[in-house]
């Protein structure tokens, strides 16, 4: 890898840049990497210093279309359908070993393309490997309903795959959320076209490597780089791909929505977020404080489930404030390849402007007690030093709106039922957390609040067996699990008549 000298600052100079980067990104359709067929492309730009590093190739109707029939193909004349379930599942297992034995070369270049924390990106490369892990044996092991009528009747579910499922996926944690998609996509028997964010094409072009390495068969893995209202648009009108997996912005998923409808496709969509954490004063303050740091910092605050709107019971507001405030001007801000960086750069100058908004927007609509701005030694790039601001107003835009970046609103309240509705009184409804030490409170509390998750006491530590989703303006439908099962598969009732055919007899002949 290429680093310069050190800065003044200490702080490692951002000219760094993986060895080994493709000289250019292309589509895999059919087993094959191929250009776009009118060879338009788009120019994919580091986050650190927003230069062009690569050029992508820039999808459009033709190039999904393409990638369609391959997929299809592969869906009705190959053999991925038609394998044992224990047949797919080594194939699964073959994956996530090589990508965890690639993890630390995974974590570099999705650190680059992303601008998130070397650490943190390690951390996600190794979650892909244990969602292919985990689904290779949730496939195994599942079993389906049988009920019997005792003499009379036996009825049973058959699962089939459903066909060409179409993954579009966002640019924050790409390589992790790529593989949330494509391993029960894949472990259920389905062919996919993925279409991964513009922002962040580099790390969905390793899959295609991976793929061909194990042996997945040509054409049940394709990829179709591009814009989302042109490859992303084409994918979900095509007619003969009857799943669409989104993940992504709340008003991209009503159109999606919209161009589905004429097709009666399934949807799963996994959208915005503006979650609540909940802290009484009963709770256990320190705790409380680590928690809601990472839970909006980690990932440079470019997560769906960030906990962005604090709520502080009053008695231990002003505490919780000054002691939230000072550390989070600790957290550190720094280049996304240094170890011990904790933020690091936002992940394209669109987004970083649109973040900038907000905090600007912040200063006039409560009291900013941290950051604010580009933080020190940080002059270009797309840098935000962790923000807090105080003193929100439940109208207030930074306590209504997803920001999607390192920006926290804290607001106070003085009831549970203003505490709830606070909490339940934005459009978006995805994940919640609620801190207290009161037993009855915690679970009382957390079923009245209108989120399709919530953790007590905790961070957002996932289990991968349990639904993952919102409501409201936060999703459609839920994945994880055996949730994602029934999302990837036919669910077809069979019923067998056991005994005397209990038919009632119509036209019956009369003497």
């Amino acid at each position: 890898m290429t680093d310069s000298s050190t800065q003044a600052n200490g702080l490692q100079n951002p000219a760094h840049v993986p060895d080994g980067l493709p000289a250019s990104i292309r589509h895999y359709i059919d087993g094959e990497f191929v250009d776009s067929i009118d060879g338009d492309t788009f120019d994919v730009l580091d986050p650190v210093t927003n230069q062009t590093y690569v050029t992508a190739a820039a999808g459009k109707k033709a190039d999904v279309v393409r990638a369609v029939a391959s997929a299809r193909r592969a869906f009705v004349d190959g053999p991925w359908p038609r394998m044992l379930p224990r047949e797919r599942s080594r194939v699964l297992h073959s994956i996530a070993d090589i990508v965890e034995s690639r993890d630390a070369r995974l974590a570099e270049l999705e650190s680059f393309d992303s601008g998130l924390p070397i650490t943190q990106a390690l951390g996600q490369a190794r979650r892909a490997a244990e969602n292919f892990r985990f689904f290779a044996d949730l496939i195994v092991a599942q079993s389906d309903d049988a009920f019997k009528v005792p003499g009379r009747q036996l009825n049973y579910v058959n699962r089939t795959p459903i066909g060409v499922a179409g993954l579009i996926t966002p640019w924050n944690t790409p390589f992790m959320l790529e593989s949330w998609k494509l391993g029960p996509a894949l472990a259920t028997g389905n062919t996919v076209v993925l279409k991964p964010a513009e922002f962040t094409p580099l790390s969905a072009s390793l899959w295609a490597g991976i793929f061909e390495e194990v042996g997945l068969p040509s054409g049940v893995f394709n990829l179709v780089n591009g814009l989302g209202e042109e490859a992303g648009d084409a994918l979900v009108k095509h007619p003969d791909v009857p799943l669409i997996s989104f993940t992504g912005e709340s008003s991209t998923g009503q159109l999606i929505f919209g161009n589905a409808a004429p097709y009666l496709k399934g949807l799963s969509m996994e959208l915005g977020g503006k979650s609540p954490a909940v802290v009484f004063a009963d709770a256990d303050l320190g705790a409380a404080i680590d928690a809601t740091i990472f839970g909006v910092f980690s990932l440079n605050g470019e997560r769906c489930t960030a906990g962005s709107r604090i709520l502080v019971e009053r008695p231990v507001y002003d505490e919780f404030v000054e002691r939230y405030a000072a550390q989070a001007k600790r957290v550190r801000v720094g280049y996304p390849h240094d170890e011990s960086t904790e933020v690091g750069a936002l992940v394209h100058p669109e987004h970083f402007a649109k973040v900038m908004g907000y905090v600007e927007l912040g200063k006039t609509e409560g009291r900013l007690v941290a950051g604010g701005g580009r933080p020190e030694g940080f002059d270009t790039g797309n840098f935000i030093a962790p923000t807090v601001f105080a003193d929100v107003k439940a109208d207030a835009r930074i306590f209504q709106e997803e920001i999607f970046g390192p920006v926290v609103a804290i607001t106070p309240f003085d009831t549970d039922e203003e505490a709830l509705a606070l909490a339940n009184g934005v459009k978006y409804g995805l994940a919640a957390y609620v801190w207290t030490n009161d037993l009855k409170r915690a679970h009382t509390f957390a079923q009245a609040i209108e989120a399709g998750m919530v953790w007590l006491n905790s961070n957002n530590v996932r289990d991968l067996r349990t639904p993952f989703g919102g409501v409201k303006a936060s999703g459609l439908g839920h994945e994880g699990g055996y949730r994602s099962i029934d999302f990837y598969t036919h669910q077809q009732a069979v019923h067998i008549t056991l005994g005397p055919t209990p038919n009632p007899t119509f036209g019956k002949q009369r003497s």
